[in-house]
């Protein structure tokens, strides 16, 4: 870039500094802020401390230091404010809830544990930060954040004080940290048009539930083993006996699972369906779309008896493979096509991808950073 390119973008980054620290009351603060955020857009592998304090003309590393781990500031008007400039600017499709793991080496870091990642694809020793993405096919920005705190952090007194955990911090499983966020954002006035999850989070009927009960549009990958009926069964009532109370109306045809109810229908049944622009050409592959009652235990005590309600089951189902792959539910409107319907599920890629640049580009494994993006819990 010429000099006076980069003139141009210092007074930009500047100015998203300056608009997204305001409510920041110290202006020292308001500062280090711009300057930590300078440094961590720099080129350069190493985005801790030093190493940036050492690369910017400005740097101080001990006052840098004391910004990001000891001055005392609110962070949520700032994330709210962040929020806020990035849905309007990305204009999301959906909302995209993902997880990420950070690894470690020690066991001081609040919420590290030996747990599965995702991002590591292994159980290994790492910190797992929950995160809410606006995103469309062509751009994706986290714009809510937790961090993950295992059980075993409960009842650990002592590493919670050495890490200055607060006694009102508690494990909280990940569907339900979403669902807090997005009663966070809600307050902040920002309403999802949808939001997709992997099946870390869809398999969780108490998180499909929440998101009914917030009357919130959803597309999440589940399991192939969740169970449900046909979108055609009805409820039935025996013959009265004449003695104790009426029976009542219940589905009494025998539940199936998601895989039964795909493999039913058949390969005929799959159509092939192309939903966006690969490095490679068109991405492209076979789906089978189903409306279906999907019918587990808590969605069955939450209706208290009365129907079911009807939703979309996806499958992939690949010409080359003996049953389907990948399974989705959805509570799109029956008349969404299915080209859109398969756009959606394939969505949350879109995350992933602004995830790994966030790791590489912009220092979100450093101990520090990870704190902050994932959640601040102190």
């Amino acid at each position: 870039m010429t000099p006076a390119e980069l003139a141009r973008v210092r007074r930009r980054l500047v100015a998203f500094a300056e608009a997204m620290f305001e409510p920041v009351a110290r202006a020292d603060q308001r500062r280090w802020g711009e300057c930590y955020l300078r440094g961590l857009m720099l080129d350069g592998k190493r985005k801790s401390i030093q190493p940036m304090a050492a690369r910017l003309p400005d740097g101080d590393e001990q006052a840098l230091q004391q910004f990001v781990s000891q001055s005392p500031w609110d962070w949520r008007p700032v994330r709210q404010r962040l929020a806020t400039r990035m849905t309007t600017a990305i204009d999301p499709d959906a909302w995209i809830v993902d997880d990420t793991g950070f690894p470690k080496f020690g066991t001081a870091s609040v919420g590290v544990a030996r747990q599965y990642s995702g991002t590591l694809g292994k159980v290994a020793n790492c910190q797992v930060g929950v995160s809410i993405h606006a995103a469309t096919d062509q751009a994706s920005c986290p714009i809510d954040w937790r961090l993950f705190l295992p059980e075993g952090w409960d009842d650990d007194l002592e590493r919670r004080a050495r890490a200055h955990v607060p006694e009102r911090v508690r494990h909280r499983p990940k569907w339900q940290l979403t669902l807090d966020m997005l009663d966070e954002l809600a307050g902040w006035g920002l309403a999802p048009p949808l939001v997709v999850a992997d099946a870390g989070y869809g398999e969780s009927g108490e998180f499909r539930l929440g998101l009914e009960e917030r009357q919130l549009a959803y597309v999440v990958q589940v399991k192939a083993t969740i169970s449900a009926y046909p979108k055609t069964v009805a409820r039935e009532v025996v013959p009265y006996g004449g003695r104790g109370r009426r029976p009542r109306a219940r589905y009494r045809t025998k539940r199936s699972s998601l895989r039964d109810l795909v493999v039913a229908a058949g390969r005929p049944a799959a159509k092939t369906v192309a939903w966006r622009e690969g490095t490679r050409g068109k991405l492209r592959s076979r789906f089978v779309a189903l409306r279906i009652r999907p019918a587990g235990v808590k969605l069955r005590r939450a209706v208290q008896g009365g129907e079911l309600p009807a939703r979309w089951l996806l499958a992939e189902w690949p010409a080359d493979q003996p049953e389907p792959v990948k399974y989705w539910l959805a509570n799109l409107p029956a008349e969404v096509p299915l080209v859109e319907l398969v756009r959606l599920a394939k969505l949350r890629c879109a995350s992933s991808t602004t995830t790994a640049n966030s790791k590489t580009a912009w220092g979100l494994t450093t101990s520090r950073v990870a704190a902050s993006v994932a959640g601040t819990i102190t």
